[in-house]
């Protein structure tokens, strides 16, 4: 009887979304800023996809991940920034306990997924200078579906587990989220039960991707800087170099944040909550608006794409 109780006082829970602000002209600032970011991210993301589908240059395992990175971030953007939108002007702010627990299953998948991938994009990059002659060889395309696969796998199985965990919790009454999304961390911190099993697993299992992924880019980064310090012409190094750039520059985005918001230590200060949004729209909004146009900035086949395309309607 006490469990069928708790189950269907969980489904019933409705939580309460408190938002970027409750200042009027703030919200209305906040709404337009981030409609014309999410509206970027969108085009931006889905651009590169195409733009990757439609020029065979670029039908190379480089390309493959990123494609996955930008089918990441379009729907990472998609499943937070839609009801921040609705939430930031609605005076009902409240969302079901079932949306919460379904927008924080794919905020984790979809993270953990993107952690894996700029590890898996390091290896390539590896590959590709280190040992260019079986590149072919080494990055073929059974591999690069295993490494996709299993990136999306284990973003799967730790989701799962996470969010299971984290609704077995009582909230007692206090249903008030101060984020602007369902975040594991806050509620963990919501909670009146005890949380320790969950804040074990999520520290352990963080640190288990975030530290193999980043130590893949550490194991790759450094053999490629020693190996273009071996380049004699100053052109050729600087050539070599700017592929890895557009990475490096994602990576350093996406990192730093994550590892502050989910790996840092934790307050319930107000001070700590609006640092954890601020650093949380970084990750979740900021970053996959950037991605793509970092990569096409730096990327002269896919400048060169989108020249020709924009030519050939022009002309017709």
């Amino acid at each position: 009887m006490k469990m069928m109780e708790q189950i269907n006082q969980t489904t019933s829970r409705r939580f309460i979304l408190l938002g970027l602000s409750n200042v009027p002209h703030l919200q209305v600032i906040f709404f337009v800023i981030l409609l014309a970011m999410y509206l970027m991210t969108i085009s931006g993301n889905l651009l590169l996809i195409i733009i990757a589908r439609i020029n065979p240059k670029l039908h190379t395992p480089m390309y493959f991940f990123l494609t996955n990175l930008s089918i990441i971030d379009t729907v990472f953007s998609s499943s937070i920034v839609p009801l921040i939108l609705m939430n930031t002007l609605a005076k009902d702010k409240s969302i079901s306990s079932l949306g919460c627990a379904t927008q924080m299953f794919f905020s984790i998948i979809l993270g953990d997924t993107e952690c894996m991938i700029l590890a898996v994009m390091a290896y390539d990059r590896f590959v590709a200078i280190c040992r260019p002659l079986h590149y072919n060889t080494i990055m073929n395309k059974t591999l690069c579906l295993y490494l996709i696969v299993g990136s999306w796998s284990v973003g799967i199985i730790d989701s799962f587990v996470q969010v299971n965990l984290l609704f077995q919790l009582p909230f007692c009454n206090y249903l008030d989220i101060n984020h602007y999304f369902c975040a594991g961390p806050t509620l963990i911190r919501m909670s009146c039960g005890d949380t320790f099993l969950n804040e074990l697993y999520m520290y352990i299992i963080g640190t288990i991707i975030a530290a193999c992924s980043f130590f893949l880019i550490l194991f790759s980064y450094v053999h490629i800087i020693s190996n273009i310090l071996k380049i004699t012409s100053s052109q050729g190094r600087q050539k070599t170099f700017s592929t890895c750039g557009s990475h490096l520059t994602v990576v350093t985005l996406f990192y730093g944040t994550i590892m502050v918001v989910y790996l840092g230590p934790h307050s319930t200060t107000s001070t700590s909550n609006e640092t954890d949004k601020v650093l949380t729209i970084i990750n979740t909004v900021v970053t996959p608006m950037l991605n793509p146009f970092i990569y096409s900035i730096r990327n002269k086949d896919v400048k060169n794409t989108i020249i020709t395309q924009l030519k050939r309607k022009t002309s017709l």
